[in-house]
């Protein structure tokens, strides 16, 4: 659905002239926020990350069990990795035990001293226990220091109380600092301590605590355990009903409160509690390097860390505006999915890494060119920048040369490619060699490529102001609709036979019980390309034919029959139970792709009202969806009723 994205963003723009037609609701690009990761890969799994931080500066820095650590190269689609961060030289001898953001700077906790470069490095806190692991900052430079076992507050290299807890393991340590407090996590008891008083008290007692975190804004601790978390109430000193299991996952290795979100890492990926209650769930390596999130923490200009065993993941949250983001679609497309004209998939990836694939041929490079050609036309007509126009013509050259590359008249190929390659390419026994000798064509088009065709060759014609695509985008549209006329209602192969699913002719599309989808989205997809035919031809027997076939055949009632009547059917042919087993969206990009020349060609203003009442139909039923094409191709009919959002 990527490929359709990109044509609707720049189709958005379009709707203040389609608003002309009725008071419809407009779309205001305002800045949106959306995340994405970038991923820095940790190859020495014997080396074990313990915790990550940034600074003001916008420096990250991990702590391994090698020493600090910091990004290299990365960004969103090509991964970095994790390097020895050696900037500062004199960091090598010191065994840095964790590290945390205080006051905008990285402080250090090593085997000896809390310390910072900052501050003109004069933070220099000894803080007695070899071991420790555990800290947090609090008011005026003072921190509090764990090894597991002991509890130390220090300052100026004074231990001002030492403590722990009885029957208890240390496994956290946070400050509250509107309440200027220390809470203290064991494995089964939450304790709070007074600076002022220097005093530990143990508030709560549970069970399989592994992580928490302080909450001020809701007057909160958030306690993960190993099945669930529990919301300790500060106020009342109370747990706020049962231990929530309601979540994405529920064994939980970390806690924190980043903004107005809580966040938790699990075992399977991490996720955020909004405000409104629901979950934000990052899961697999499409956002995080591996599941096994072990600490979360602010990373800087409005990014969040998350630290696994395989390396660290930055997820970023961006606002930009749907303009932005096509722009940022168009520039992905242009650099690594153009392949001899075509938007191609690009195949083949090691771990999301686009540096490693290749392009890779498909049964619809044409439908997926044309929607991309289409959002370039949109682009177009809507920027005139000189960037889309030549986008669009590098592509029309490649869709054109679909009806050149093979022998038989008006017949596209599904795709074009260099000759001595068949096997490696996807279904071999459908490919045949060109007359060119440096290349080879698909053959077995179906009707999903037919109407992508004549959809992009319709927006070329209407919306772009140059005369060569304007007359070259008719005379395919005229190439193809002749050759399926010619040829009885039928897409007529190599072979002299109609390809499998390339038939439009009354004797196949009748044949299909009411409600199987078939019925319906063949033949408003057949009056659709009859009508655009006409509209730009003018030739009669395109005209004639559509009448015909809505009127003698039965294709009118058909693309007007409700869709609440599109379901399976046990009694009937074998085919028919097959497209009939469960709903397809390829087929929903069929029908909407056709009801641009459906609706803007009609013949008359009376098919028109009744092929608005289709579409707007179809689109009830795929309103929860929110999908951008089927709102904004519903829009194309002037209805007050779609959705922006």
């Amino acid at each position: 659905m990527k490929k359709i994205l990109l044509s609707v963003l720049w189709l958005i723009p379009l709707l203040p002239a389609i608003r002309a037609q009725a008071q419809q609701p407009v779309h205001y690009d305002k800045p949106f926020e959306q995340e994405h990761s970038i991923k820095y890969e940790w190859s020495q799994a014997g080396q074990p990350l313990v915790a990550a931080a940034a600074d003001r500066n916008g420096k990250i820095q991990v702590v391994a069990g090698s020493g600090l650590l910091h990004p290299n190269d990365g960004e969103f689609l090509f991964p970095g990795n994790l390097i020895a961060d050696n900037s500062y030289r004199f960091m090598k001898d010191k065994a840095i035990k964790r590290v945390l953001q205080y006051d905008g700077q990285l402080v250090y906790l090593s085997d000896k001293v809390v310390f910072s470069n900052a501050w003109a490095g004069k933070l220099y806190v000894e803080h007695g226990l070899k071991n420790a692991a555990l800290f947090d900052g609090g008011q005026d430079f003072q921190f509090m220091v764990s090894d597991g076992k002991s509890l130390h507050f220090i300052k100026d290299s004074q231990t001002l109380w030492k403590g722990s807890l009885k029957s208890d393991e240390v496994i956290g340590v946070r400050y509250q600092k509107n309440a200027n407090a220390f809470w203290i996590l064991g494995k089964s008891t939450l304790h709070v301590f007074s600076p002022a008083s220097r005093s530990l008290s143990q508030v709560f007692k549970g069970a399989n605590f592994t992580s928490f975190d302080v909450a001020p804004a809701k007057n909160r601790v958030i306690i993960g355990t190993s099945d669930g978390y529990i919301a300790y109430n500060i106020s009342t000193g109370e747990q706020d009903g049962p231990v929530n299991k309601r979540l994405p996952w529920t064994e939980i290795n970390s806690v924190a409160q980043i903004g107005e979100k809580t966040w938790f890492g699990t075992t399977r990926g991490a996720f955020a509690l909004r405000k409104d209650g629901k979950f934000d769930y990052y899961n697999g390596e499409r956002w995080i390097l591996d599941n096994n999130v072990r600490s979360v923490s602010p990373g800087p200009e409005n990014s969040v860390l998350l630290l696994t065993p395989n390396g660290l993941t930055r997820l970023v949250f961006r606002k930009w505006t749907l303009q932005e983001k096509a722009a940022f679609y168009d520039r992905q497309v242009r650099s690594r999915h153009i392949r001899n004209g075509f938007n191609s998939t690009l195949s083949g990836m090691q771990k999301g890494n686009v540096n490693t694939g290749y392009l890779d041929d498909s049964d619809n490079d044409g439908l997926w060119t044309s929607m991309y050609l289409g959002g370039e036309a949109f682009r177009y007509s809507v920027t005139r920048d000189p960037e889309a126009l030549e986008n669009c013509r590098e592509s029309l050259d490649a869709m054109e040369r679909l009806y050149s590359i093979n022998p038989v008249p008006g017949f596209p190929a599904r795709s074009f490619e260099r000759t001595g390659h068949m096997k490696e390419l996807s279904d071999p026994e459908r490919w045949q060699r060109s007359a060119h000798p440096d290349w080879d064509w698909k053959s077995t088009t179906s009707s999903d490529e037919a109407i992508g065709h004549i959809f992009v060759f319709g927006v070329l014609a209407e919306l772009i102001d140059d005369e060569d695509i304007r007359s070259r985008s008719i005379t395919l549209i005229d190439t193809l609709m002749n050759h399926i006329i010619s040829n009885n209602m039928y897409l007529i192969d190599f072979d002299g036979k109609p390809t499998q699913w390339g038939k439009w002719h009354p004797d196949y599309v009748n044949s299909f019980p009411v409600s199987v989808g078939d019925r319906k989205l063949n033949s408003s997809n057949i009056v659709a390309m009859l009508q655009t035919a006409y509209h730009f031809t003018k030739k009669e027997k395109y005209k004639a034919k559509a009448f015909e076939l809505m009127h003698k055949n039965g294709y009118f009632e058909n693309l007007m029959r409700p869709m609440e009547t599109i379901g399976k059917t046990a009694d009937a042919d074998e085919l028919s139970k097959v497209l009939s087993d469960g709903w397809n969206h390829s087929d929903d990009e069929m029908y909407f792709l056709g009801y641009w020349g459906l609706y803007r060609y009609a013949f008359n203003d009376t098919l028109k009202t009744h092929y608005k009442k289709a579409i707007i139909d179809h689109f009830e039923a795929e309103r929860p969806e929110k999908e951008g094409l089927w709102n904004i191709f519903t829009a194309l009919t002037g209805t007050n009723d779609f959705d922006l959002k």
